[in-house]
């Protein structure tokens, strides 16, 4: 799975855009994926984007839909907009491409001619 893992209000916590997450994201934003990580880069992104990315993100990475509703109406939507643009960004751009330590594994794989052990990182990363 790709993953990030960042402190978010009372702890570390992990957040994961499973496929599932991005179809109910795609939905509360109204738009697709790409629509939305391209709204991030131009800076032309809602408040409820944020908000979803975070909330969706540790749903994916196991928090009840309770519980991150609960972490987002508490740590996210009172907080400054420069405090929780970071996260969510970072939340999106891991799904979009892929976390650095994750492909650095595949291109040592990939470096030494091992083309199984590539193919099983990719795998892996992809969460198959």
């Amino acid at each position: 799975m790709i993953t990030h893992t960042a402190y978010f209000g009372d702890g570390e916590k992990t957040f994961t855009l499973t496929s599932p997450m991005i179809d109910e994201l795609q939905r509360k934003t109204g738009v697709g994926i790409g629509a939305l990580y391209a709204r991030f880069m131009r800076q032309d992104f809602h408040f409820a984007d944020m908000v979803e990315i975070i909330r969706t993100g540790l749903i994916g990475a196991g928090a009840s839909p309770e519980d991150a509703q609960t972490l987002v109406d508490t740590y996210a939507k009172p907080r400054p907009i420069m405090e929780v643009l970071p996260l969510a960004f970072d939340i999106l751009d891991a799904r979009w491409n892929g976390k650095a330590e994750a492909q650095d594994d595949l291109r040592q794989a990939a470096a030494t001619g091992d083309m199984s052990a590539a193919i099983n990182e990719a795998l892996k990363d992809a969460g198959l």
